[in-house]
C-alpha cells in the first residue's frame, strides 16, 4: 500500500505496521488513540464553561488537547516535523500544570521568577529538542515535570481539603492517575522489547482482536486518564471548588474509582 503521506522520516517508529488498514494513516490504533486526549481535554473546556469560570483555567485543558491532536498527528503521517510536535506538545500540557501548582498562593514576586523560570526552560527544551535532535533533555525535562505535579499536588491536598472524607477520596484519585500514568508507560516498554512477539501473535488472532495488542494504543488510553486527572485535580483543589459532588464532575472512569475506593473504606471500616 503506497503511503499517502510519503516515506517515514521520524526517526521512532513503534510496533504497529504502518499503513495496513489505510494509505492514509500510518499507525491507525496509534492514530486513533490518541483522540482519547482530545476527548478529555473537551469535556474539562465544557464543565469550565457550565461553571462560567473559565479565564486562564482553560490553558492546561487546551494543552491535554494539543497533546492529542499533535500525537495524532505524528501517528498518521510518520513525519520528523510532525514527531517533534508530538514530543513538545508534551510541555505544553506539563509547563501550564507545573506553573499552576508552583505558585498557588504565593506572592506575586515569586509567581514571576518561577514563570520566567519555567519559560526559559520550556524554550532551551524545545530550541535544542528540534536543532540537535537531542532526546535525553526532552524526557528528563519531561519526566520531572510529571513528578513535580504528582508530588506537589499530593502534598496540597491536605490544606486545601479539610473533609477528611473527601480528602482521602481526593488522594485516592491522585494516586490512581499516578498509577494510571505509570501503567501506560510499562505497557510502552513492552510494545518497544516484545514486539516481534506482539506482531506475531496480531498475525495469528487477526483483526479485529489485533487491535488491542497494540499496546502504544493503550499507552495513549491510560497516559489520557492519568493526564487528565491531574489537570482536574490541579484546576479544583487550586480554585477552592471542591466540595462532596466535585468527582462526580470528573470524567469517566474518575467517579466509577472514586466510588470502589469509597466502597472498600467502608467495608473495611465495619470489618
Amino acid at each position: 500500500m503506497t503511503p499517502f503521506w510519503g516515506p517515514q522520516t521520524s526517526y521512532l517508529n513503534f510496533c504497529e505496521e504502518d499503513y495496513v488498514i489505510t494509505r492514509y494513516v500510518g499507525e491507525f490504533i496509534n492514530t486513533l488513540s490518541s483522540a482519547v486526549y482530545i476527548i478529555y481535554g473537551i469535556y474539562g473546556l465544557w464543565q469550565l464553561r457550565r461553571k462560567q469560570h473559565v479565564g486562564s483555567r482553560w490553558i492546561p485543558y487546551g494543552g491535554l488537547i494539543g497533546v492529542g491532536i499533535c500525537s495524532g498527528g505524528y501517528h498518521m503521517t510518520l513525519k520528523y516535523h510532525t514527531q517533534m510536535s508530538d514530543e513538545l506538545s508534551m510541555h505544553l500540557l506539563t509547563t501550564p500544570l507545573l506553573y499552576r501548582i508552583l505558585t498557588f498562593q504565593r506572592t506575586p514576586q515569586y509567581t514571576r521568577v518561577v514563570g520566567m523560570i519555567l519559560l526559559v526552560e520550556f524554550t532551551v527544551v524545545m530550541v535544542v529538542h528540534m536543532v540537535m535532535d537531542e532526546f535525553l533533555l526532552h524526557a528528563i525535562t519531561f519526566g520531572m515535570g510529571v513528578y513535580l505535579i504528582a508530588t506537589k499536588t499530593v502534598r496540597i491536598i491536605p490544606d486545601q481539603i479539610q473533609d477528611l472524607s473527601i480528602r482521602k477520596t481526593f488522594r485516592c484519585i491522585a494516586f490512581f492517575g499516578c498509577f494510571s500514568f505509570l501503567f501506560g508507560y510499562f505497557v510502552w516498554l513492552i510494545d518497544e522489547w516484545a514486539c516481534g512477539m506482539l506482531t506475531g501473535t496480531k498475525h495469528y488472532v487477526g483483526l479485529p482482536f489485533a487491535f488491542l495488542l497494540e499496546l502504544h494504543g493503550w499507552w495513549h488510553v491510560f497516559t489520557a486518564i492519568g493526564g487528565y486527572i491531574a489537570v482536574a485535580v490541579v484546576d479544583v483543589i487550586t480554585s477552592d471548588e471542591v466540595d462532596s459532588n466535585t468527582i462526580n464532575q470528573f470524567a469517566w472512569p474518575i467517579p466509577t474509582v472514586a466510588k470502589c475506593l469509597a466502597g472498600g473504606s467502608e467495608s473495611s471500616k465495619k470489618d
